[in-house]
């Protein structure tokens, strides 16, 4: 179960954002696009443009509701700049990623809208760690942040073993659909019009859909998409109980959801000073028990101070 549950602000805000984002993949197969290599330059400052307040208003309905706060806040920051120091170690050899499997497990442990905003954080801060910015970043950020919103998607009961073997298929299963959607981001732009593979403007939507899944499944699906799938899975199966628990722990004494309530002061009332009366004996007046009595004069001095009982 996620720590940071969605509420419905949050729940509407990832559902615009989600589907503006696949708008931004998708438009080609339904409105004509000339096949140029510099379509996407143009089109990728805008889309990061678009991209910054719609992430600036997830944080702030989080906020308002309650679902994420200062500390959330830092824990984001942290898991992302782990995240961009752990991409450089695998990212360009065999699809080798080692920056989803901690992802997912974070997207886990602290809901989907900490998810998708971790992704989106992830990827901007390693493009800037590995000079990797380019048109293809935003798109990259909109595919991370989708693979952390599913995570915070899968079902709250599982917990053992079946929650790992779960979030291992699903991290096998998102490698695929992040590969796919990258090609998706340059395919309709990059290959022309003269081979079968090619983006044909204007063309029925199946048409261009088989075109792009035979696309896909000779360029990346088997080759690259397939090194990322398995390196996140066996990340999981490895790393996951560990890291799990360890983000549990930290998410319980941080107490992220625990609502803040102020409780009414008590006043205690100030202890008596009046003298006892006169005669009364010491022993009675000070609660001092034995055989030694005395008795309180009138200046609330002991006439004897200490006299042997009879």
């Amino acid at each position: 179960m996620s720590v940071l549950r969605v509420a419905p602000r949050t729940a509407v805000v990832l559902a615009l954002a989600s589907a503006a984002a696949l708008a931004t993949f998708t438009w080609p197969f339904f409105i004509p696009a000339h096949p140029e290599g510099t379509a996407r330059t143009g089109e990728a400052p805008l889309v990061f443009l678009v991209m910054l307040p719609v992430l600036m208003a997830l944080v702030l309905a989080e906020l308002s509701s309650g679902g994420i706060d200062s500390k959330a806040l830092a824990m984001l920051g942290v898991l992302a700049a782990v995240n961009a120091a752990l991409r450089p170690l695998g990212a360009g050899t065999a699809g080798i990623e080692t920056v989803f499997f901690l992802l997912v497990l974070a997207g886990r442990v602290f809901g989907p809208g900490f998810g998708f905003l971790l992704g989106s954080t992830s990827l901007f801060a390693s493009a800037l760690l590995t000079a990797g910015v380019g048109p293809w970043l935003p798109f990259q950020m909109l595919c991370a942040s989708w693979v952390g919103l599913g995570a915070g998607l899968l079902p709250a009961r599982l917990r053992g073993r079946a929650e790992v073997a779960v979030l291992a298929g699903y991290g096998a299963f998102a490698a695929y659909g992040y590969g796919l959607l990258m090609n998706l981001w340059f395919w309709p732009f990059s290959l022309g019009a003269d081979t079968q593979l090619s983006y044909v403007a204007g063309a029925p939507v199946l048409d261009n859909l088989h075109r792009f899944a035979v696309f896909t499944a000779v360029t990346s699906t088997f080759g690259w998409d397939t090194g990322r799938a398995i390196t996140t899975a066996v990340a999981v199966v490895l790393a996951g109980p560990a890291v799990l628990a360890a983000l549990r722990r930290a998410a319980r004494r941080a107490a992220f959801d625990a609502p803040v309530t102020f409780a009414a002061p008590v006043l205690t009332p100030a202890p008596s000073t009046t003298l006892p009366p006169p005669g009364t004996p010491v022993a009675a007046a000070e609660g001092v028990t034995g055989s030694a009595v005395g008795v309180a004069s009138p200046t609330g001095r002991g006439r004897d101070a200490v006299r042997p009982a009879d």
